[in-house]
């Protein structure tokens, strides 16, 4: 059997890619990558939900901000074409020099479980927890690692990001949403939140249907108004939230309603498509 492959680097699948044995890579002593992760749907980086073309544009637009040059991007699908087979989820990472690394992993274990069942999130103060250049992503994830760290120690399955007014903004990992008078709401871009592609393809699912999402600030005191509470990102898709730990207070939110029902099956019908 032949032996299944790590990641790709520059063309070619290999156990571990050579830089990292190179200290000296801006790279390594800056984090200056960007990256994109997606979900392989039906196996295809065709499939709608995969929304290839969407993690392709977001990853030129950074380059094209920080002047670093663009991949080979007929390579880079090859790659992700040749991983796919063997994980469903890929990560792709680009270097200043235009280099490519795509890795795979498995979907979360307790994913199905957590889906169902809600999870708890913890609400940070911290302003060492933020994201660094907040409008692209980045190598340089250590705000986000801390935070989720501190979530961890909490019991908590993420956490959610502020700013320095106490405004909620997004969780270290995804992006965040609230239901509450008969609609939804997310944080704007203007926040300073990433552009979430998982949040991109919701907010137009939802105007179509006639549900247009307020985009406005979150101040501390709107969370605890909303009824129901969850966040999105491309592997776990959307995760319902029954709790929020803030400081000593727990906000508690329903799991169980047609609002959540309308974004389930918004995924669920779209997941069926070939």
């Amino acid at each position: 059997m032949a032996k299944q492959p790590k990641v790709w680097w520059n063309g070619t699948t290999c156990e571990s890619p050579p830089f990292v044995s190179r200290a000296d890579l801006p790279s390594v002593l800056y984090g200056a990558t960007v990256f994109t992760t997606l979900r392989v749907h039906n196996g295809s980086l065709e499939h709608r939900l995969t929304q290839w073309r969407a993690h392709c544009d977001r990853i030129a637009q950074s380059l094209h901000s920080f002047d670093w040059s663009e991949p080979n991007w007929s390579r880079l699908r090859e790659g992700c074409e040749a991983l796919k087979q063997h994980y469903p989820v890929l990560r792709i990472t680009v270097f200043p020099d235009g280099c490519e690394l795509i890795t795979g992993r498995g979907l979360p274990a307790n994913l199905a479980a957590q889906q169902a069942e809600g999870v708890t999130l913890w609400c940070s103060d911290n302003p060492l927890h933020g994201r660094s250049q907040s409008h692209h992503k980045t190598g340089n994830y250590l705000g986000c690692y801390l935070a989720m760290q501190q979530a961890q120690r909490h019991q908590a399955r993420d956490a959610i990001l502020t700013n320095a007014s106490g405004d909620w903004l997004e969780t270290s990992t995804g992006s965040l949403w609230g239901y509450k008078d008969g609609h939804w709401w997310t944080p704007p871009l203007s926040a300073g939140i990433l552009p979430g592609i998982q949040r991109a393809w919701l907010l137009e699912q939802l105007t179509a249907l006639g549900q247009p999402v307020i985009q406005q600030p979150w101040p501390r005191d709107l969370p605890a108004q909303f009824d129901l509470l969850g966040y999105t990102n491309c592997v776990i898709e959307y995760l319902p939230v029954h709790t929020v730990l803030v400081g000593k207070t727990k906000l508690k939110y329903d799991l169980n309603s047609s609002a959540e029902g309308t974004l389930r099956g918004l995924l669920a019908t779209a997941r069926l498509e070939s």
